[in-house]
């Protein structure tokens, strides 16, 4: 006999940054109950478009048994190294990574999230020799998981022009050899949806951007010291390009490099483009754009440009985020009583 739908999924966060993975299961209809993280800029932009309980606090101070229990817990947690040594000390040290943080809170709270939506770099599963990603596998599926894991490009499943590979971990509360038993309903019909059929070509880099010119301290003028290289490497309006310390990079498959942290960090890190009023950055709205967030989507004018940058390349494509939201939402509709 099935069990009676909800009607409306819940969900916690980690990591959130600004909010791109709740932001994605709002938008599929799931109700975000809290979210944790430890930045306070990006927290403010966060505060500025959730209204939900926003916890601002390491960690590793977050006591899962004062925090209601969800149907799915989410988060993009960061890659750090650990041994089998360190492993072994578990949820006791708590200088250990950050990930044995996640497995505490899922044991601490009163009921163990029916599904996990873990984000992380593209080369997460070969980082340190494959270790890291064996811990981690091996350690959702001790506590009752049955782990799926695919590396997915926002380009190919969205029709967002960005070239952005990352790991998407997907766990189900049904044993780890649950995808082999046809029984276990949920693993089952996430296995059947995933990974995601791709979106065919993305759209045109203009869409993306702003109209009319931008403040004028994006643009690069004359007595930029690079502008001549500008000048003779950037010739056309319809792609992306990258100032590489030395030389002009072109992007020729017409697709935004991928955005990261530092673009607030130095002109070589910030993607350039072409437009009718000469050469510039992608403005900070502009990222957020190419990373799925709506034009609603508040930019406060408090935080520094530099901080608006690390934040959205900190951020998930919230567009790949709602298809994958879509599928944990199928799945967690197949559950049995």
């Amino acid at each position: 006999m099935m069990a009676k739908r909800k009607s409306v999924y819940t969900v916690g966060g980690l990591f959130s940054g600004v909010g791109g993975i709740e932001l994605g299961f709002t938008n599929k209809g799931f109700e975000v109950l809290w979210s944790n993280d430890i930045d306070q800029a990006a927290t403010q932009t966060f505060k500025s478009n959730f209204d939900h309980r926003h916890i601002l606090l390491d960690i590793h101070k977050l006591n899962g048994k004062d925090l209601p229990p969800v149907d799915v817990l989410v988060g993009g947690f960061p890659c750090q190294a650990f041994s089998i040594a360190g492993y072994r000390k578990g949820f006791k040290d708590e200088r250990g990574n950050l990930f044995f943080q996640i497995l505490r809170l899922i044991e601490e709270l009163e009921s163990k999230p029916s599904a996990l939506l873990l984000e992380n770099v593209k080369n997460f599963s070969t980082h340190d020799d494959g270790k890291t990603f064996k811990v981690v596998r091996e350690s959702l599926e001790e506590i009752g998981y049955c782990v799926f894991s695919e590396v997915l490009n926002t380009c190919k499943y969205t029709r967002i022009p960005q070239n952005r590979e990352r790991t998407f971990i997907i766990c189900f509360l049904e044993g780890r050899d649950a995808m082999l038993d046809q029984d276990s309903l949920m693993s089952q019909t996430f296995k059947s949806l995933f990974p995601l059929s791709s979106m065919g070509k993305p759209d045109k880099i203009q869409n993306y951007l702003e109209s009319g010119p931008v403040d004028k301290k994006f643009y690069y003028g004359t007595e930029k010291y690079m502008y001549q290289d500008l000048l003779e490497g950037i010739k056309s309006s319809d792609t992306v390009y990258q100032w590489r310390r030395l030389y002009v990079r072109e992007n020729k498959n017409k697709l935004c490099p991928t955005l990261t942290a530092n673009m607030g960090t130095g002109g070589h890190n910030v993607p350039l483009i072409k437009d009718n009023f000469g050469f510039r950055k992608l403005t900070p709205r502009e990222c957020f754009n190419l990373q799925g967030f709506p034009s609603s989507f508040i930019l406060p004018p408090t935080i520094a440009t530099s901080q608006l940058y690390k934040q959205a390349g900190n951020s998930v494509t919230v567009t790949l985020i709602e298809r994958i939201a879509d599928c944990i939402k199928q799945s967690l509709d197949n559950r049995k009583s």
